[in-house]
């Protein structure tokens, strides 16, 4: 068994080529050729373990992450996870991968693939609201299918955005509004438990990709961007509840919304008009998690990386 760490990971994932597997693995399982069931949480006191299995691409693996947002206090990352691959026609393990550094870049290829398919064109300014490790990964990813202008970044700590800023050549905004006013593209990388925005700030034709998610709260969508928004999901179990669904749409018609494979594959329009506000609600998909897995296991096995273990 193939043994990565996240050094490994770091260095074997190419950007370019996840966001373009990310998007066959949306088309994959909009056509139904995936088996994944819906994420399973146990809940300790302070945080969750979730556990995330499927069959995607011919590979079989399963996600193990947990969430803990008390560890902010503790400098510590909210998330930590684990990939454990599958021989699809055996079932003996074959690797197991850090899938922290995996859960970043998977988030942000696939918002990077919704910007893609959604954002008008002529997109110019980018604003980015939260200065963590999603921020991070989504000002690496998103980048590489626009060409903007300006990058802005607003956090309700102003020293961290400053940090974050300085190292993509951003700008800082003196508030959310201040960025959600800017934004051709805003993503929202926050645990924020409420809304961090308001649909008045959204300027017609604005792309949102939201990959927050919280255990309890109303998540950092705002209703009534919500239901003005033409909404798209990486599937429609993003309706059900949490945790394998998103807090914002509860309640929603999941008929409503479109699946971004869907889009890819032409099935359904994306973006409809220049003036249409687009929602892209990412919950996190395990397709997203074993393509990323198989990805940087293909490529450490070509170039002899890793550590091999003995079960």
């Amino acid at each position: 068994m193939l043994f990565l760490s996240r050094a490994d990971v770091a260095r074997l994932l190419d950007i370019d080529a996840l966001i373009d597997a990310i998007a066959a693995g949306f088309i994959e399982l909009s056509a139904g050729k995936t088996v994944v069931p819906p994420r399973v949480a146990a809940a300790s006191p302070a945080g969750l373990l979730l556990a995330m299995p499927g069959y995607a691409s011919h590979r079989l693996a399963t996600k193990l992450v947990s969430y803990f947002p008390g560890n902010a206090e503790r400098e510590l990352p909210s998330h930590h996870a684990l990939v454990a691959m599958f021989d699809a026609q055996t079932g003996a393990p074959t690797a197991v991968i850090d899938g922290t550094l995996i859960t970043a870049m998977r988030t942000a290829a696939a918002s990077a693939v919704a910007v893609r398919a959604l954002a008008r064109p002529d997109s110019r300014v980018l604003v980015v609201l939260g200065a963590g490790v999603q921020a991070r990964a989504h000002l690496q990813a998103v980048p590489r299918v626009r060409s903007f202008d300006e990058i802005v970044i607003a956090n309700r700590s102003r020293d961290a955005a400053k940090t974050l800023a300085d190292e993509f050549e951003a700008t800082v905004a003196d508030s959310f509004e201040a960025a959600v006013r800017r934004a051709d593209v805003l993503c929202l990388c926050t645990n924020a438990p409420s809304p961090v925005i308001d649909r008045r700030w959204l300027r017609p034709g604005t792309h949102v990709s939201s990959v927050g998610w919280v255990r309890q709260g109303a998540g950092e969508v705002d209703a009534d961007t919500v239901h003005g928004a033409r909404i798209v999901v990486e599937s429609r179990v993003a309706f059900s509840p949490p945790p394998a669904g998103a807090p914002e749409l509860q309640g929603l018609d999941p008929t409503a919304a479109v699946e971004l494979g869907e889009v890819l594959a032409g099935m359904h329009p994306g973006r409809t008009s220049d003036d249409e506000l687009t929602l892209y609600k990412s919950m996190g998909h395990a397709v997203e998690d074993i393509v990323t897995a198989a990805l940087v296991y293909d490529r450490a096995v070509r170039a002899g990386v890793g550590i091999e273990l003995p079960l």
